[in-house]
């Protein structure tokens, strides 16, 4: 039951990332993008290239995460380090930019970290 559990956090966590790959690399500049990140349309439109690059890096932390997922129980330790990824990163944006991030990235992904040990 743990693992089920634990793999449903993951799984969330990855869809999560797709979804913020999406807003940083193709929404950006546009109307959902900024209301999603508080932006002006100048300032949306002098990051976006940069906004693009760091959501190609959610997408890797997402790759990353449906991988472990596919490997099954042999996907622990792919698991582990991808979660622990978001969670520093998520430290990080919190600590940083925007205090948000530490609910919408870290805490996921704690709990994530947290299941997965526990079911193991």
């Amino acid at each position: 039951m743990l693992t089920i559990a634990a793999n449903i956090v993951v799984f969330f966590v990855a869809i999560l990332h797709v979804y913020i790959l999406v807003l940083e690399m193709f929404l950006w500049d546009k109307p959902l993008g900024r209301r999603a990140f508080g932006l002006s349309a100048d300032f949306a439109a002098q990051t976006k290239t940069l906004a693009a690059n760091q959501g190609l890096y959610n997408g890797f932390l997402a790759a990353g995460l449906f991988w472990g997922l596919s490997l099954g129980q042999a996907g622990f330790s792919v698991k582990v380090f991808f979660l622990l990824c978001v969670f520093v990163a998520g430290i990080y944006g919190g600590l940083t930019a925007n205090k948000k991030i530490l609910l919408i990235q870290a805490v996921p992904a704690a709990l994530g970290l947290v299941l997965l040990f526990l079911a193991s």
